[in-house]
């Protein structure tokens, strides 16, 4: 557009506007004459935030922004970009439109642009059920975010966000790697940016992923987290379902198994959740146990974790393959020695358990200096 016409389709677009945005556009021109990009970029997405100027974002970018566009911080210029394609008429007209931004910023001095573009055109696909395509732009904006010493947190949080969407939408989930990614995207954002429904949704499969996983086996970054928070009534057996495994209780986990009916994904994995928590409840026992008692009997661990005999062996040889424990079997004697046992968050039951395991090795520390003391008599200086 020729910049003479400027002034009158801001004086068009004002006319438009609610009544109180129009003092916006008396800014606009004056920022724009002075050339004072950075303000006007400012000022711009100020605008482009609120819901009433909607219908006009598309024209104003297009007329507008890309004047320009080449002048302004080039992030700023996707978030402004990603605001206007919202009022895209269909999904192909966005992707369109994403494309020629991705374009348009791919430059050496702003990928980390490029890829917030890049990761907006994988969300388009992905909503187009274009899986491939949206992989292979997520796979090259990973290389390129590899690339950089540090990057702005919207982009890390778009990309682990889509990340994440790519995980669930496949036809063969990746419970783990979806686990990973919403976690990060998580770590990147407050979560007051997400509405109610979002933080229990995302709260919801977060869950979900962690229970159903066959790599999951310890849920202590998800347990910490405040979007925990939001799995309440009718939810809120998923979330002490999750501190049941995390302590290895079997007669909690009997009292919410009913509820497992209610996912067809928890449903579908009832088998892997019954050793699942049977492989929490071993863990538990050795770590309740303090490290000079650790050689456990069959017959021990049998009673301690409802296992059936015959199964105990192929229970600690699992624990011991997926890295929960450290340790050696006696086949012979029916024993299994353990050294090491996977760390976790403990909750306030666990803590109190160690507490008391602290206070053992401190009485027995005094007992050993008073017999050290009495068997030494006059070697000992005092």
């Amino acid at each position: 557009m020729n910049v003479d016409t400027i002034p009158d389709f801001l004086s068009e677009q004002r006319d438009e506007a609610p009544a109180d945005l129009q003092h916006l556009f008396i800014t606009f021109e004056d920022l724009w004459e002075r050339k004072l990009w950075h303000q006007l970029t400012d000022t711009l997405i100020e605008f482009f935030h609120h819901k009433e100027s909607a219908h006009q974002r598309l024209p104003f970018y297009k007329t507008f922004i890309l004047t320009f566009a080449d002048k302004i911080n080039q992030l700023k210029l996707v978030t402004l970009a990603l605001s206007a394609a919202t009022q895209c008429r269909d999904s192909q007209e966005r992707l369109s439109f994403l494309e020629s931004l991705a374009k348009k910023v791919d430059n050496p001095n702003s990928q980390d642009a490029h890829v917030y573009a890049i990761v907006a055109v994988a969300t388009v696909k992905l909503e187009m059920k274009e899986l491939e395509g949206a992989r292979k732009d997520l796979d090259k904006s990973e290389k390129i975010l590899d690339s950089f010493d540090s990057v702005e947190t919207i982009v890390h949080a778009a990309f682990y966000r889509v990340n994440a969407e790519y995980y669930q939408a496949i036809a063969k989930l990746e419970f783990a790697s979806y686990y990973r990614n919403a976690l990060l995207y998580l770590a990147c954002i407050d979560l007051n940016e997400l509405t109610p429904t979002e933080r229990r949704k995302r709260a919801y499969d977060l869950s979900i992923a962690a229970l159903v996983s066959d790599t999951i086996y310890n849920f202590g970054e998800l347990l910490l987290h405040p979007i925990l928070d939001t799995l309440v009534k009718e939810d809120a057996w998923l979330r002490d379902l999750l501190f049941a495994f995390n302590r290895g209780d079997l007669a909690a986990y009997d009292v919410l198994a009913g509820h497992i009916s209610s996912n067809p994904l928890l449903e579908e994995h009832k088998a892997s959740l019954r050793q699942k928590i049977y492989l929490a409840a071993l863990t538990e026992t050795v770590f309740r146990r303090p490290p000079h008692d650790r050689a456990m009997s069959f017959k021990t661990i049998a009673e301690e974790t409802k296992v059936r005999p015959d199964e105990i062996e192929h229970l600690i040889m699992k624990a011991l393959s997926l890295g929960l424990l450290r340790g050696s079997i006696d086949q012979v004697d029916e024993i299994a020695r353990i050294n090491w046992v996977q760390p976790k968050v403990l909750d306030m039951g666990q803590i109190d358990n160690m507490r008391l395991r602290l206070k053992e090795w401190d009485s027995s520390v005094n007992q050993l200096g008073n017999w050290i003391e009495t068997k030494g008599q006059d070697v000992w200086a005092a």
